[in-house]
């Protein structure tokens, strides 16, 4: 079993609207096979937790225009990893030392990454 086709396109519209509030180290992971309650898991990190606040805030516009809402919002008090659960994708907003620590991306390693627009990890210049 994989990620159906609606999960997918949730994590490459919360992907693109993440990186255009300058997330960086965009993953999708596959966790269907590995988890009943949802089927993508999406990383990505931001520089402090006023950053962490703009990309919670652009991918939630996003998704909301695709009439998804998220189930659960938490850590937001903090700033340093917020969690979005949207029941197909569970989207994690960290801190990147916070993404450093926990490293999600090895705990998860045995599971497929899913293939993202190129744009999403596009690196930026200073002109953007």
């Amino acid at each position: 079993m994989t990620a159906d086709s609606h999960a997918v396109a949730l994590a490459v519209a919360a992907a693109h609207a993440a990186s255009e509030k300058l997330a960086e180290d965009i993953v999708a992971i596959d966790v269907s096979n590995h988890l009943v309650l949802t089927d993508v898991f999406l990383l990505c990190s931001a520089a402090n937790d006023r950053a962490v606040g703009a990309v919670v805030d652009g991918i939630e516009e996003a998704l909301a225009k695709l009439g998804a809402k998220p189930l659960r919002r938490e850590g937001e008090s903090e700033g340093r990893w917020v969690l979005l659960d949207y029941n197909e994708i569970v989207v994690h907003v960290q801190q990147t030392e916070e993404r450093v620590h926990y490293a999600l991306e090895r705990l998860w390693r045995d599971c497929p990454l899913i293939d993202l627009p190129e744009e999403v990890n596009r690196p930026r210049t200073a002109a953007q």
